[in-house]
């Protein structure tokens, strides 16, 4: 009895996890994607994603990155590869809701069903007025060296806020 109790309670924690993790995944807009290995049950794609930065008015960052096809990849519960590309620009007049922080972790979506995450994080270069974009990934036992950066330098007359 205490053991199907405890299975219970096991699953219901799981779900909650799982919950939380696509509650707090990024917002990305897929602008395109193209088919890298074909699979009968759903293709691998390298697709391109626009992600608005929520504290800078006027930024887009462009992450490409590698999706896992196959019934894992249509259920959810593969686990991407690493590699990611990052491009971030100026797409309208820059502005700022408040000052930022040095440095900020500013999107992060999930490449597997519970240990790996794609960051994305935002750093202030203060001395050249510039945003500088980061993105990596991590897992719970262990991240990955492969990451890619970007700059975005603010149109003369913009100085960037900084707390």
């Amino acid at each position: 009895m205490k053991s199907t109790r405890y299975a219970v309670r096991m699953r219901h924690a799981l779900a909650l996890c799982a919950s939380t993790l696509v509650m707090s995944a990024a917002h990305a807009e897929q602008i395109g994607s193209v088919n890298t290995n074909f699979r009968m049950t759903g293709s691998d794609k390298v697709v391109v994603e626009a992600y608005d930065d929520p504290a800078v008015q006027g930024v887009t960052c462009y992450v490409s990155r590698a999706r896992t096809g196959g019934v894992k990849g249509t259920l959810g519960i593969a686990e991407d590869p690493t590699e990611a590309s990052i491009a971030c620009r100026q797409v309208g007049p820059i502005s700022f809701a408040a000052p930022l922080k040095q440095q900020a972790d500013v999107f992060s979506e999930r490449m597997s069903f519970l240990f790996k995450t794609l960051h994305v994080v935002r750093v202030v270069d203060t001395k050249r007025n510039a945003l500088v974009y980061l993105t990596y990934s991590d897992r719970v036992v262990s991240g990955s060296a492969k990451n890619s950066v970007t700059a975005v330098p603010m149109p003369t007359g913009t100085t960037i806020p900084v707390r």
